[in-house]
This record gives structure tokens, C-alpha cells and sequence, in this order.
């Protein structure tokens, strides 16, 4: 259990999507598919990357966005949120809508869609195979419950706060949207990628460490099994970790294991946004 209490969940600015083209991945830089979709996984404007190809039947895109929908309005009260993926993920937002504004003048709260297959974004069509993602076009996170499982396979975290850690890193892309870095990193190439993804990381770290603060706090007192399956999760998807032993740094967009795990590290002990500024070191 993550979340406490057994108040409402507010599922305003949550919706489900379907129904973009097929999603192929444009391949590019000499990565083969496979490295190319995992590296995609956190990734922050899927629009760069992906055109729309093929099509899905509408009757079944039809048949899973009603059934996400159904889901999503299901998602009445916190206590879900310790059971169900899909409440987790609306939980999640609330938290990450409570703790933000308390960090940050002018944040505003983005929009949240969860969606099976394929989905049309403001930054083109896009496929579940991405991961979850930010598009910075519609100010709008996007999730496919189906990840987490994936997510698994590759040597994640199953837990709760591992699932949560996904959701807090794609809101720190938002975070890094309004604050100009996101924009800002996609002009450097992959070397800014790089410092893009482990801000999120450490910003995701800073809402971890809030997120449990308070008597009215939705997450209950995090422990350290739950914080050692954020780091596990972390090292899971760290290039090196994906690219295996022919990985090359000079090819890496979301930064290594240890530079994850790092970064998460600073956010979650320190819960200073300040202290995320990967912009200002040469020390990744």
C-alpha cells in the first residue's frame, strides 16, 4: 500500500484516448528497432520521432476506450488506488497536483490520457510500444496501463511507488515544459536528452519526498523497500542496462543506470527542485 485515506479521487482532466494510426517508429541514428523503441520509453515529445501508418479496427478501438472509460469513471475513492492500476494512475496525479504548486510558482496542472493500442497526441500519432510519455504540444501525459507489465519483463519494480515513479517522472517533463528546459534540452541533441530525462528523474524524487508530508498527505509514510524499488526500476531502464555490453554513451538519451538512480537519489533526499539542475554540471 502507497496511498492513505479514503477520500475521493478527482478525476478531472483524465480521459481515455484511441484510435491514432498505427504508430510506426521512424527509425533513425542507426538504432535497430528494438533499441529504438526502449529508448523511446520515458521519452518526452513523441512527435520528433513517430509517423502515423496503418490502422487499427474502430470497432475495437471503439470497444477499449469505452472500457478505459468505464475504468477511469470507476475510480471513485483513494483506497483504489492501492489495487487498480488505472485508479493508481489518476491517484498519482492528484498527489503530484497537490505537492507541485507547493514547489513552484505557476505550475499548472496537465492533463492525463490513458490509452490501449495507438492515440492521436499534439505531437502526432503515437503506439503503446513508446512507454509513457509527456507531448509538450497538449500539455498532456500519456499512459498505457499495459507498460507496467513490460515494464516488469525488463527487471522493473511490480510495486506500487515503481508505477508511481513513471507517473512523477512524465509530470517532470510538464515541470521542465514550463520552466523553458524542455525546449531548451531538445535543441542539444542527444547530450540534452540525456539531461532532460534525469531532471525528471530527480524531479520525480523531489515529489517523493513530499508526497507522504502531512496528516492530509494521500501517500502513506514511504519505507525503504518502496524507495529500493524506485532505484530498482531505475536501473532497469538505464541505457547501459537496455543497450547491454556494446552500449556507447555518445548514442545514450535517458543516461545510464547509475545516473538514474542518482538523480532520483538527489530529488528524493534533498526535495529541492533546485538541487535537479542537470544543466549546471558536467558531473551526469
Amino acid at each position: 500500500m502507497t496511498f492513505q485515506g479514503s477520500g475521493p479521487l478527482d478525476t478531472s482532466g483524465v480521459s481515455a484516448g484511441g484510435g491514432g494510426g498505427g504508430g510506426r517508429i521512424a527509425m533513425g541514428g542507426g538504432l535497430g528497432l528494438v533499441v529504438t523503441v526502449v529508448a523511446l520509453l520515458f521519452g518526452v515529445n513523441p512527435g520528433d520521432i513517430m509517423g502515423g501508418s496503418g490502422s487499427t479496427g474502430s470497432q475495437q478501438v471503439s470497444a477499449d476506450q469505452s472500457e478505459l472509460q468505464e475504468r477511469i469513471d470507476s475510480c471513485t475513492t483513494i483506497e483504489q488506488a492501492n489495487s487498480d492500476d488505472v485508479c493508481r494512475l489518476i491517484a498519482t496525479k492528484n498527489s503530484l497536483n497537490d505537492v507541485w504548486p507547493t514547489l513552484m510558482n505557476g505550475y499548472t496542472d496537465p492533463d492525463m490520457k490513458i490509452f490501449s493500442g495507438s492515440i492521436n497526441t499534439g505531437c502526432g500519432a503515437a503506439s503503446s510500444a513508446m512507454g509513457p510519455f509527456y507531448c509538450p504540444s497538449d500539455e498532456t501525459a500519456y499512459f498505457d496501463p499495459s507498460f507496467f507489465q513490460e515494464l516488469t519483463r525488463m527487471g522493473g519494480s511490480d510495486g506500487p511507488l515503481a508505477q508511481e515513479y513513471v507517473v512523477a517522472h512524465e509530470f517532470g517533463h510538464h515541470v521542465e515544459n514550463l520552466t523553458g528546459v524542455l525546449a531548451k534540452g531538445q535543441r542539444m541533441g542527444n547530450d540534452g536528452s540525456v539531461r532532460i530525462e534525469l531532471q525528471a528523474d530527480c524531479l520525480a524524487g523531489v515529489w517523493a519526498q513530499h508526497a507522504d508530508d502531512g496528516p492530509d498527505a494521500m501517500l502513506a509514510p514511504l519505507t525503504d523497500d518502496q524507495i529500493a524499488s524506485v532505484i530498482q526500476t531505475a536501473k532497469a531502464i538505464g541505457d547501459d542496462t537496455i543497450q547491454g555490453s556494446g552500449s556507447n554513451p555518445e548514442g545514450w538519451t535517458h543516461g545510464s543506470a547509475r545516473q538514474r538512480q542518482r538523480w532520483f537519489t538527489t530529488g528524493y533526499e534533498s526535495g529541492d527542485p533546485s538541487r535537479c539542475d542537470t544543466f549546471a554540471t558536467d558531473d551526469l
